[in-house]
């Protein structure tokens, strides 16, 4: 059964998109821990990331970098944090998140809820500096 993720880069279901290539897609968590939270996934659906093989995860990491330094130049925060923790979707992803504190990643902290508006403008800028 394909995951959620699966019918997001399918077009099954609606994203934010941030950034795509042929193997990488970046897009925006729609329950955000901060403004910019962004997922980046691999297209191929494995579960666990460090299932991939060696190319596949440098690949992820390398896109993933990208999507980081877009974030930054996008978002105001000190830095980009990284997490990768794989319980809740059963499909690799790696949660980008803008921080100014460690505290910043606490998963267990309430979500952001933001609008459509909201999610559009921050995706928007996110896109325009990975592009630039």
């Amino acid at each position: 059964m394909a995951t959620v993720f699966s019918k997001i880069i399918s077009g099954e279901i609606p994203s934010y998109k941030i950034a795509e290539d042929w193997n990488h897609l970046a897009f925006l968590d729609i329950n955000p821990l901060r403004l910019g939270h962004t997922l980046v996934i691999p297209k191929k659906e494995i579960d666990y990331i460090f299932d991939m093989d060696d190319d596949a995860l440098a690949g992820l990491m390398q896109f993933s970098k990208k999507v980081a330094k877009a974030i930054k130049s996008a978002v105001p925060c000190k830095k980009v944090g990284v997490s990768v923790i794989g319980l809740e979707v059963a499909h690799t992803h790696i949660h980008l998140v803008p921080i100014d504190a460690v505290s910043d990643m606490n998963f267990a902290f309430p979500k952001l809820v933001l609008n459509d508006s909201q999610l559009s403008k921050v995706s928007t800028q996110i896109r325009a500096a990975f592009n630039s």
